[in-house]
């Protein structure tokens, strides 16, 4: 009864469409969460996410959840995700992704999950990491530690949006850094990141983990750009 009234007087929201949950929906509505468009890659064993990075870096599996098109659901949820504190949306993405990975065997040897870090400058001013959330939800799923600390971002760039992917990695090597890398060692680590466009910034975080001693490194994104 007495969250029957807090729904009355503060009701909650889709984070896609903004229309009242029902009592069974949590952070997208049933409605919404039919309409957004999965990927399925980790289910039909398709590479669409391996192939942006081929022949750059070798990656054990790859997946994103959904396709992501400018002005869809996806852009929404993301955009609330990243600049609206809405940290419900990456748990959300994790458990349903994490959900999935963990009836694949190939993502059941995971040992652990790192996520593409931000900037220390950029985390105090936003209060905290889009990915945080997403990679601790996969990490409980797959039976995996979690792992914030040994990726570090060391130096904060300008918006990549009108960069390509050139230009981005060529500066790159300035922005990323790994710390207590000796812990790593052996491991197969699950990369996780909120969307991959043009696969620099994954690229570049996967070239230097793969600077650890037998280590093999897979990703897994909410989405993909089209």
């Amino acid at each position: 009864m007495l969250q029957n009234l807090i729904n009355l007087f503060f009701p909650q929201i889709c984070e896609a469409c903004r229309f009242p949950l029902k009592d069974n929906e949590k952070v997208v509505c049933l409605n919404c969460r039919h309409e957004l468009p999965v990927t399925n890659f980790h289910i039909e064993n398709d590479d669409a996410v391996k192939n942006i990075v081929y022949g750059r870096v070798k990656l054990e599996n790859a997946t994103a959840l959904l396709h992501f098109s400018k002005k869809g659901l996806v852009q929404e949820l993301l955009h609330n995700l990243k600049y609206r504190g809405h940290e419900q949306i990456g748990q959300f993405f994790g458990d349903w992704l994490g959900g999935e990975l963990k009836t694949i065997e190939n993502y059941n040897t995971i040992d652990v999950v790192i996520p593409v870090p931000l900037h220390k400058n950029k985390m105090r001013a936003r209060g905290y990491n889009q990915v945080t959330k997403f990679g601790k939800a996969i990490a409980k799923a797959l039976s995996a530690d979690y792992n914030d600390d040994a990726l570090v971002k060391v130096k904060p760039v300008k918006t990549q949006v009108f960069k390509d992917r050139i230009t981005r990695f060529d500066d790159a090597d300035t922005r990323f850094a790994l710390y207590k890398a000796e812990n790593l060692k052996e491991k197969h680590i699950l990369l996780v990141d909120d969307i991959i466009t043009t696969g620099a910034t994954i690229e570049t975080c996967v070239l230097l983990l793969q600077t650890i001693e037998n280590v093999k490194i897979s990703v897994a994104t909410m989405a993909i750009a089209e």
